[in-house]
């Protein structure tokens, strides 16, 4: 792949590409996105969302796309400031919106459908926004993510939301390669997931665990790793980071033991098989098809 580009910087309305196979996925995207009409668009800020956004908005316009962030414990608060800033950088109608799945006992009992749980609320939240745009709610999912244990999905599907980059053919590669075309700066964003995610299944998920997690990784990304997990067990976290940065962790040990035991924790480990997306539930879905 190419070096990046600058930015992404331009009217959303002037968003393309002379790359031939990103021209046919765009293309084969603002066909979907033109055929379902006005959306409202899960926006994480992340590049699968971020791509969804930005086409739908050049394609349908901004008065018929409305770009909904779920704020609530489990959204890092440097994901949600990342989402501010791409909505006014892009000119995107931009809505934070409050979600409660902590309120749910089936969210906070952590099993394998957490996720679930946790879409189930988006929706509460997003439907009444979708019946006054007079919309559909679009998520940001992808063909690669079919193929993992994801409930979520299910959730969304159940109450008629649609995945647009599904029904376009894009798997997580061409998104990042239409993405660096069209010069969107999600295109190399690392892959983001609710802060739930770093807890294990069967540990009951709490603002305090959260807050620890969302504490421990900030202070991480200003020590300059971007792709990372802090993975909570209790007293211990459990620290992810692309193999290609286990070098450097001796380089900066004392801050990032600094910065991990600041945020709560007594102790701080690495985890010597590196950034895995996703490991936790595979992890306990497999556990569970041993039983």
């Amino acid at each position: 792949m190419s070096s990046a580009p600058s930015a992404y910087a331009e009217p959303v309305s002037r968003v393309k590409t002379t790359d031939p196979a990103s021209a046919a996925a765009l293309a084969r995207l603002k066909a979907v996105l033109a055929h379902l009409g006005p959306v409202v668009v899960a926006f994480s800020g992340g590049a699968d969302s971020a791509l969804v956004a930005a086409v739908a908005t050049e394609v349908l316009g901004s008065s018929r796309v409305l770009c909904a962030t779920a704020v609530s414990a489990s959204l890092a608060p440097d994901d949600q400031a990342h989402c501010a800033d791409l909505a006014a950088e892009w000119g995107l109608r931009w809505v934070a919106v409050e979600t409660h799945e902590l309120d749910d006992p089936a969210y906070v009992r952590n099993d394998l459908d957490r996720c679930y749980y946790c879409k189930r609320e988006l929706m509460d939240v997003l439907e009444p926004l979708a019946t006054a745009e007079d919309a559909t709610v679009a998520l940001g999912v992808n063909l690669d993510d079919l193929s993992d244990h994801r409930p979520g999905q299910k959730a969304a599907a159940e109450r008629g939301a649609v995945f647009p980059l599904v029904l376009a053919g894009l798997d997580k590669a061409t998104v990042r390669n239409v993405s660096q075309a069209i010069r969107l700066s999600t295109w190399d964003r690392p892959a983001t997931a609710c802060l739930a995610s770093r807890v294990p299944h069967g540990m009951p998920v709490t603002f305090g665990v959260l807050e620890r997690v969302a504490t421990a990784e900030s202070s991480l990304h200003k020590l300059g790793f971007k792709a990372l997990r802090v993975r909570h067990y209790g007293d211990v976290a459990r620290i992810e980071l692309p193999l290609e940065e286990l070098a450097r962790v001796l380089e900066v040990r004392e801050e990032i033991v600094e910065a991990v035991r600041a945020a709560g924790y007594k102790y701080v480990t690495l985890d010597l098989e590196g950034f895995r997306s996703g490991n936790l539930s595979r992890a306990a879905a497999a556990d569970g098809a041993r039983l």
